[in-house]
């Protein structure tokens, strides 16, 4: 009878060497912000070029006239020249940005550069149906010379702003993943106050405007003022109140629309504050810009005043407010400024001032800060309307 001897356990098996797997990098993702003010941009320029969008019928002449000639317009100024690049560089910019990451360096340089001449040819085109614009040369070769310094810009800095910004790690943690364009828009909000309005944060102010096209389109006076409001004088009480709802309304109104993009670690009440503080020099710089340095606080009113602190009242208390309630009531106050800016009668001092106000040079400019003065409200109302699972995400912490 053999033994049997228990067989020996075979050693383990070495394990295998294991290889370090670099890190996965970030996945880059086109910027929804830079998309969203691409196109607000293109806006304002179509509104600066073809303002103020009245007496359109054909001259007689070529749309290419400005292409025919080499030589320079007999009027120019070096400021008109440099303003033209100026207000083309950030189209390059943006267009750069739009294309990141899926098309970057030449390439996106090559498409802002061929993206703003034709944009600026387009513009210069339709000019000549315009008997109050004159199109150019220089005005075409300067927008296009601006849109490719811009794209070079963009170029250069597109991977340090997009990917590698504290900004881009501040926009995580502070906004909604749906904000972008919200974020456009209350940039926006600022600069929009540049544009002389009855009121302070008097926005949207549309009949005057909707009065003159109907007016030059059936060719009769029409006012739509007049079809709305009792042809009744205000007194000064009733006036200075009017004045106090409307800045009231305006500045609650943007600031909870602001709120409704925060998530909860943000600084809510410091950014309300900042961006409030940011339209109050905007507003005085432009108007001792435009009228006088004397006139830089001319704005500042009884009703502004009031409106004012109320406001600021109004806002702090509904700082920590549900997201839901802050949208509602943006849209209540919104559109309350609204209806109450269009039924209420110019303020005599304030049209007074603006006959002194000279707009030469800015031509262009004024018709784009007009565009925002007429049209953030209505924006601001579309935005607040869109589907509540957007807004709603700024809930999450």
């Amino acid at each position: 009878m053999t033994e049997h001897t228990p067989a020996t356990p075979l050693p383990p098996e070495p394990a295998a060497p294991t290889v370090s797997q670099p890190a996965t990098p970030p996945l880059r993702r086109p910027s929804p912000i830079t998309r969203a003010t691409l196109l607000a941009y293109l806006c304002l320029i179509v509104y600066a070029s073809w303002f103020p969008f009245s007496g359109w019928h054909n001259q007689g002449l070529s749309p290419f006239i400005f292409l025919e000639t080499m030589k320079m317009p007999r009027w120019w100024t070096m400021f008109d020249a440099v303003t033209n690049v100026i207000g083309y560089i950030p189209l390059g910019t943006l267009i750069v940005y739009a294309l990141y990451p899926r098309i970057k360096g030449v390439w996106a340089l090559l498409i802002a550069a061929v993206c703003g001449a034709l944009v600026s040819g387009t513009m210069e085109a339709v000019q000549t149906f315009l008997p109050t614009r004159v199109s150019s040369n220089l005005d075409f070769y300067t927008n296009a010379i601006g849109c490719a310094l811009g794209g070079v810009f963009g170029v250069l800095s597109a991977r340090r702003l997009l990917d590698l910004s504290q900004l881009q790690q501040l926009r995580q943690a502070w906004f909604a993943p749906h904000a972008s364009q919200g974020l456009v828009l209350m940039a926006l909000w600022p600069l929009a106050q540049i544009y002389p309005q009855n009121f302070l944060y008097g926005l949207g102010q549309l009949l005057p405007i909707l009065s003159d096209w109907l007016s030059e389109l059936l060719d009769q006076e029409i006012d739509l003022a007049s079809l709305i409001r009792p042809d009744v004088d205000l007194t000064v009480e009733q006036y200075w109140l009017s004045e106090t709802i409307i800045t009231a309304c305006g500045m609650v109104g943007a600031g909870l629309t602001l709120l409704c993009l925060l998530r909860k670690p943000a600084p809510r009440g410091l950014l309300v504050a900042a961006m409030i503080a940011a339209s109050v020099v905007v507003k005085a710089l432009a108007s001792a810009l435009l009228f006088a340095p004397e006139n830089a606080f001319v704005w500042v009113t009884p009703g502004a005043e009031g409106g004012f602190l109320i406001g600021a009242i109004m806002l702090a208390g509904l700082t920590y407010a549900p997201h839901v309630a802050q949208r509602r009531l943006a849209i209540i106050t919104l559109l309350l400024g609204l209806a109450i800016i269009n039924t209420t009668p110019a303020n005599p001092y304030f049209v007074a001032t603006l006959q002194t106000w000279v707009q030469g040079k800015f031509l262009n400019f004024n018709g784009a800060a007009q565009f925002l003065s007429l049209l953030w409200p209505l924006f601001a109302v579309w935005f607040l309307w869109l589907p509540s699972h957007k807004l709603n995400a700024a809930k999450v912490s």
